[in-house]
């Protein structure tokens, strides 16, 4: 029975059109006029240290990659064989 009214009740609601669009525009610039070059300067420089930090990460996984390449487990294993090898034949 709900499904049947909850349509019915929600069917007056849309998206605004384009006059409404730039009604709450004026709106907002007359709101927030003052302060929208501060939210635009904080944005800019909230983009800026992301864009910062996600470099700073890749440049760390560059750096720390052919320290891991150098040292990869199929070397340690054969690394251990032949030491064992070795091993055995000084007894």
């Amino acid at each position: 029975m709900t499904s049947i009214i909850f349509p019915s009740l929600l069917s007056f609601i849309s998206l605004p059109g384009g006059m409404e669009w730039i009604i709450i525009l004026i709106i907002g610039l007359l709101i927030f006029g003052r302060k929208l070059p501060d939210v635009g300067r904080g944005i800019g420089q909230g983009i800026r240290e992301f864009k910062k930090g996600l470099k700073d990460v890749e440049d760390d996984v560059k750096r720390d990659e052919p320290a891991q390449r150098k040292t990869l487990p199929g070397d340690q294993v054969a690394q251990a064989t032949e030491g064992a090898q070795s091993r055995a034949e000084q007894r």
